[in-house]
């Protein structure tokens, strides 16, 4: 099994899609891999830190999309978005990334990551507020159910360094997705995580348990991390082999 890496290798190619990240929460909880495993791409096993596998819930904000190597898309290639992911690998022990949902506050956005890269988008009326070192997403699905999600942090100054943990949760340079009968895998790149403690000042979420993930419940999570964002890019997707 690869260790873990903090640093990408560069992608072979022009990018397929490019986003600036801003101002990441990362909410994490341990879980059971056996509760996990049947939410998995075919091909995909949960991956496990000290024995346990683990859960995100993820607010950010997103800006300045791109897709195939275009120019950023005015408007509809920024908002906010929420998403719950999951971590997993292949049969050759590759780390990557499982989405089960990401909400997002652009409708033209779901439907193109829908449509083209098979990604579960959501639309949601989502937002983000500032006050000095506090921030704070709000989420809700415009869809039956409306699972909602608030998301309140204080940031520090504390920075993250040679975490073993944090590198597991971040340092993901593969995203699984499932496409029709197959399973894909997407690879990406950007700069080392500036990674910086936070205090969970206020969660309120139904996303997690919106996803399948039943038994995060309302206990308090297990790790809670902030960074001011990455400018991410994405190569081309190919199927497992």
């Amino acid at each position: 099994m690869d260790p873990i890496n903090a640093i990408a290798s560069p992608l072979a190619g022009t990018p397929v899609l490019s986003q600036f990240w801003r101002g990441l929460v990362f909410v994490h909880w341990r879980v059971d891999p056996a509760e996990i495993a049947p939410l998995l791409p075919e091909g995909i096993v949960p991956d496990v830190f000290d024995g346990a596998t683990w859960v995100g819930l993820i607010p950010f904000e997103m800006r300045d999309s791109a897709v195939l190597g275009g120019l950023a898309i005015p408007y509809f290639g920024s908002f906010t978005e929420v998403n719950v992911r999951l971590y997993g690998m292949d049969r050759d022990g590759h780390r990557g990334v499982v989405f089960r949902s990401l909400e997002a506050s652009r409708l033209a956005a779901v439907l193109v990551a829908r449509t083209l890269f098979s990604l579960p988008y959501v639309w949601a009326s989502a937002s983000v507020e500032r006050s000095d070192d506090v921030v704070t997403y709000r989420s809700r699905r415009l869809a039956p159910g409306r699972p909602a999600s608030l998301v309140s942090v204080r940031t520090s100054a504390v920075e993250v360094v040679d975490d073993p943990l944090a590198d597991f949760l971040t340092a993901r340079w593969l995203l699984f997705v499932r496409r029709g009968a197959h399973t894909l895998s997407m690879p990406n790149e950007h700069a080392s995580w500036q990674l910086f403690r936070a205090d969970l000042l206020e969660l309120d979420d139904d996303l997690v348990a919106a996803a399948g993930i039943a038994s995060v419940g309302g206990r308090a999570p297990d790790s809670v991390l902030y960074s001011p964002g990455v400018v991410t890019r994405f190569g081309r997707p190919t199927r497992l082999a």
